[in-house]
C-alpha cells in the first residue's frame, strides 16, 4: 500500500464569512506532490478545515496509508476521542443534545476515510512547520481570491 501524507490548513474571515481551505498531498514513493485549494461564501473556519481533508482524501484513487497532519484539534478530536462514534450513536447530536454541526462534511469524511488506514498528527498552527504553513498559504490565498472577485 502506498504512503501518503496529507497536510490541509483552512482559513476564515469573519466565523463565518469567506473562508479558504488548502492541502498538499506528498508521496515518498514515487515521489509526488499535489496542491489543491478552494473558497467558499458565508462559512467556518471548522467547515473550511474539514473540507481541506475531504477534498484531499477524494484525490486518492486507490486504498493508501495515509498521514493527515493537521493544526485542527476540531477534525483530530472527532476520530482520537472517538466523537465520531458517539454522535452516531445519539443519532448525530452532540453530548448536550443539540444538532452536530458540520454533519454534512462528517458523513463525507467518514466515506472519505474508509478505504485507507490512517494517523492523525495534530501540529500547533503557525508555528514554522514548512507544509503547514504552506496550506495556510493556499486557503488564505484562495479566500482572498474569492473576496476580491465576487
Amino acid at each position: 500500500m502506498q504512503s501518503v501524507t496529507i497536510y490541509s490548513d483552512g482559513a476564515c474571515s469573519g466565523n463565518p464569512g469567506c473562508g479558504g481551505w488548502g492541502a498538499i498531498l506528498i508521496c515518498k514513493q514515487p515521489y509526488a506532490e499535489l496542491e489543491l485549494s478552494g473558497a467558499e461564501h458565508d462559512t467556518t473556519n471548522n467547515r473550511m478545515e474539514l473540507t481541506a481533508v475531504v477534498q484531499a482524501l477524494k484525490k486518492l484513487k486507490k486504498p493508501c496509508h495515509v498521514k493527515i497532519v493537521t493544526d485542527s484539534k476540531y477534525v483530530i478530536n472527532a476520530f482520537q476521542q472517538n466523537w465520531i462514534e458517539n454522535w452516531k450513536r445519539n443519532g448525530w447530536k452532540t453530548a448536550d443534545k443539540k444538532p452536530v454541526k458540520n454533519m454534512d462534511l462528517w458523513k463525507e469524511l467518514i466515506d472519505a476515510v474508509k478505504p485507507h488506514q490512517l494517523t492523525w498528527q495534530w501540529i500547533r498552527g503557525h508555528s514554522g512547520h514548512p507544509e503547514n504553513e504552506r496550506a495556510d498559504q493556499l486557503a488564505v490565498k484562495s479566500r482572498e481570491n474569492l473576496a476580491n472577485y465576487s
